[in-house]
């Protein structure tokens, strides 16, 4: 499996008992953190949308979504969500959440075409988070405050679960960095994004990506965004494009870096038709939720989805994201796995 990785010398520092009651803790403490740092309330989430409603998250625009057909239902099909980032919206309208207010929610999904490695999965879970927003939090400014919170809760959830394990010792640093995804191709014009992300990260520890999705200056996106989420292609105060990104850490265990959560102030109706027009997608203007979004009865928005599976990862020590989750895995990956003393669940 030559996308595994394998570090010499291996050993994880909690057994398979203690990385389970371990991931209880961070997951509860974590939660309660975020609700507290963003004035969140939880609620019940769909784990599949039906088809045809523009609901479903379509993440870089070529990922299958797992559906089908009901049966009560005169055969309408179903997709399983590949993240919550529409129908939040929707549900925040329907609650009638007041600016400064917001929810989050356990997502859960399914991605038939992901690449199997040690951070990557069929199953994904992960925060997903969604607030409403005024009008003059738009921009860069506000969207930095968030990631902070955001970034703190995590500080704190280290900390705490540290205190807890002590042969867990931190190693995240106190402050997250921030840089637009053009100011790091300029730094590195001969690397690939992946390779950016990797060596800017190694510097800092902790970075935010600002732009994900528009394109930079040699022609090409940073990354794949849908266009009709996260809003990437409105100019910011930094005179740059685009009001959402990646936050990432560097992972000394891979030696890598490792992306915790993807999020942004959500695209407006002007965003969102010129993000449409820019992917050549606009027929889909006629879909439920982008009519209503044009109609204005969906509120402003920021949100994003934290990894939980990748998040205990990182703060547990471990090499595989197998290690914190039950998945499906090939048999040549799991064997390898053990060998390397990485002990799948």
């Amino acid at each position: 499996m030559s996308k595994l990785q394998k570090p010499a010398g291996y050993e994880a520092l909690l057994d398979l008992k203690q990385t389970e009651l371990a991931i209880k803790k961070i997951k509860d403490f974590f939660l309660s953190s975020l609700s507290t740092e963003l004035r969140l309330r939880r609620v019940t989430a769909p784990l599949f949308v039906l088809r045809g409603l523009g609901l479903n998250d379509d993440l870089n625009g070529v990922e299958r979504a797992v559906c089908f057909p009901i049966k009560d239902m005169g055969e309408s099909v179903a997709e399983v969500v590949h993240s919550l980032a529409k129908w939040k919206r929707v549900t925040l309208a329907e609650y009638r959440i007041e600016p400064g207010f917001g929810i989050v929610t356990d997502m859960n999904a399914i991605r038939a075409d992901e690449e199997m490695d040690n951070i990557h999965s069929l199953y994904v879970d992960q925060w997903d988070w969604e607030r409403v927003i005024k009008q003059e939090n738009r921009n860069l400014t506000f969207l930095r405050k968030i990631v902070n919170k955001i970034y703190s809760a995590i500080l704190r959830t280290e900390f705490y679960i540290c205190e807890t394990y002590p042969q867990l010792k931190a190693f995240l640093p106190e402050e997250i960095h921030f840089i637009h995804s053009e100011d790091l191709l300029r730094m590195y014009p001969d690397k690939t994004a992946k390779e950016r992300e990797n060596l800017i990260c190694k510097e800092y520890g902790a970075v935010f990506i600002i732009g994900i999705g528009g394109k930079l200056s040699d022609g090409k996106e940073h990354d794949l965004r849908a266009p009709d989420y996260d809003d990437w292609s409105t100019p910011n105060e930094d005179g740059y494009e685009g009001l959402n990104g990646d936050l990432l850490v560097w992972y000394p265990i891979l030696e890598r870096s490792i992306e915790l959560s993807s999020m942004g102030i959500r695209v407006d109706k002007e965003a969102m038709t010129r993000q449409l027009a820019l992917q050549g997608k606009e027929d889909r203007k006629d879909l439920y939720f982008h009519r209503r979004l044009a109609e204005g009865s969906l509120p402003l928005t920021i949100g994003g989805g934290i990894g939980q599976s990748r998040l205990c990862m990182v703060l547990l020590h471990k090499a595989h994201i197998g290690e914190t989750q039950a998945s499906i895995w090939p048999d040549e990956m799991r064997k390898e796995c053990r060998e390397s003393g990485m002990t799948l669940i």
